[in-house]
């Protein structure tokens, strides 16, 4: 049976591109939305108002603000974070290795959302070291995001023959200067796909933010519905934002995906 993939890219192929399906989507909605949605009888239509969306755009475009300039730091700190993981995990020290990999398996293996709740709430009572609302969520997002980053990572620098490494050793380099120059420059060819679709997860995860009120896209829309109980017209606006954000960093990797598949 074929996979959904396959499926797509045969639609693809038979000219019915993402890009259709999209805008195909977007039109149900939005005749869905002009027309209400079917109710019992005798109980009316929803009635929108979307002029409450430009009431709070100021709102709304800060959210995204914050959102997208929060996930850059993110993605930035988790990055290295994976990179230092992802070293110390084929430096083949146990000291090293054992503890490493102890914590990447933690931080893959439990919910961004408990991660979350627990730094916020638990660490400062265990260490009492206060943290914010935003140090905290940016500590939990860039180590979760940070533990695939490091299997990322591992996985590419993994992927290097042993014969890069031993001709950077003829050559006289120390065992950091193959890696730097030889390995990590070639491996990152390989790693630029899933990093890019691991990042794209990162600015997903921030919708999580909010239950801890870091003023994020969905926080500003919870807080304008609460405000003017219309939460229907300001959490669609808040999908289509993120829409608007994510479909075109979703077409790039896909892109990159195709082109590194096209390489091998």
């Amino acid at each position: 049976m074929p996979s959904d993939r396959d499926m797509r890219d045969g639609l693809a192929r038979k000219g019915y591109p993402a890009g259709a399906w999209a805008l195909a989507a977007l039109a149900v909605i939005a005749v869905l939305l002009r027309l209400g949605w079917p109710h019992a009888s005798g109980v009316p239509a929803y009635s929108w108002h979307f002029n409450v969306i430009w009431q709070y755009r100021h709102e709304l475009l800060a959210g995204l603000w914050y959102t997208v300039v929060f996930t850059v730091v993110c993605i930035v700190c988790g990055f290295v974070f994976g990179l230092l993981t992802a070293l110390a995990r084929i430096s083949g020290l146990p000291a090293l290795v054992v503890p490493v990999r102890a914590i990447i398996e933690l931080f893959r293996c439990t919910p961004l959302l408990v991660q979350l709740v627990w730094i916020y709430y638990a660490l400062p009572v265990l260490t009492g070291l206060q943290l914010s609302a935003p140090v905290a969520a940016a500590m939990s997002l860039s180590l979760y995001g940070g533990a695939f980053y490091s299997e990322i990572i591992r996985g590419g620098i993994l992927s290097i023959e042993r014969g890069q490494t031993e001709a950077g050793q003829a050559l006289g380099m120390m065992p950091l200067q193959v890696m730097r120059r030889i390995i990590l420059p070639q491996a990152f060819r390989k790693m630029v796909p899933p990093l890019v679709s691991q990042s794209i997860m990162q600015l997903k995860n921030t919708s999580l933010l909010s239950v801890i009120a870091v003023p994020d896209l969905l926080y500003q829309a919870q807080s304008a519905a609460q405000a003017t109980y219309r939460p229907l017209e300001l959490y669609t606006a808040a999908a289509v934002i993120y829409f608007l954000v994510l479909f075109p960093a979703t077409l790039l990797a896909q892109k990159l995906e195709i082109q590194d598949k096209g390489e091998h």
